[in-house]
């Protein structure tokens, strides 16, 4: 009977013992278990002799292993500001590009109107088609365009009878009323009496005019010259919109033959 033959596994060949290596091993071991003893020994005797030295040696050598490990917490936190620096630049360079992107896309913002267009299209031709809020918006524009300054549209309830407030080139104060009526319906005196006794004494007006889309009845324009209040009928406001004649607060233009005075009270 064969009996087959069982090889062994090369996997479980075991290691073969090496007494030199083994003995060099525990011998260095040796060596270093003597040389430390050696020096524990000798430090303990030098902190015996010298605390004051082993103290300092101490304090040393913790000092110097804080310093290294703040030396890295540094660097690190000096390598994470530079990260965010650069972040926030590049971030603040992106915004910056889109903006002047946007300036460069958005149109530009047309020119302020002075009103010599807008009103002097409006006023004289059509102011009969504007109700009293616009009819005051087109007077103020009409100062605007003449060089008033602080123009300011007033009017409504409780205005005590100033509807547009304004200081003239020449640094007067306007107070000025405005009277948007019917073609059949003129100022009469008691518009004029009211405004006459709010103008100067409560808004402090060096000029005060009152302009009326129709004219003024001979009552009105009396008591208007006797107070000194300069009153623009239709006739003067289409004028003064189309530039032939004065404004307001301007010095008027001597008399015409056959066309009446040209004095304060009426035009």
């Amino acid at each position: 009977m064969t009996v087959p033959e069982h090889r062994a596994r090369a996997g479980r060949a075991g290691r073969r013992f090496d007494l030199r290596a083994t003995t060099v091993t525990f011998g260095l071991a040796a060596i270093a278990l003597v040389l430390l003893g050696w020096v524990v020994r000798m430090a303990c005797d030098a902190a015996q002799r010298r605390p004051v030295w082993v103290f300092v040696l101490v304090l040393g050598a913790v000092t110097a292993v804080l310093l290294r490990r703040r030396a890295r917490g540094r660097s690190t936190a000096a390598r994470a500001a530079l990260r965010t620096t650069d972040a926030l630049a590049a971030a603040t360079a992106t915004t910056l590009d889109a903006l002047e992107e946007d300036r460069e896309a958005a149109p530009a913002p047309a020119p302020y109107a002075s009103g010599e267009e807008t009103t002097v299209a409006v006023v004289p031709a059509g102011h009969e088609e504007l109700d009293p809020d616009e009819f005051e918006e087109a007077i103020a524009d009409l100062c605007r365009r003449d060089g008033c300054v602080d123009v300011e549209v007033v009017g409504g309830a409780g205005d005590l009878g100033a509807d547009v407030l304004a200081v003239a080139p020449d640094g007067r104060r306007l107070v000025i009323q405005c009277k948007r009526y019917s073609p059949d319906h003129k100022v009469g005196s008691q518009d004029l009496q009211r405004f006459g006794g709010t103008c100067f004494t409560v808004h402090g007006a060096d000029v005060a005019v009152l302009v009326a889309s129709t004219g003024f009845t001979a009552p009105a324009a009396d008591y208007a010259e006797q107070c000194g209040i300069v009153c623009v009928d239709e006739r003067w406001l289409r004028d003064w919109c189309e530039g032939g004649g004065p404004a307001p607060w301007e010095p008027l233009p001597p008399e015409r033959d056959g066309a009446g005075p040209l004095g304060r009270a009426s035009w």
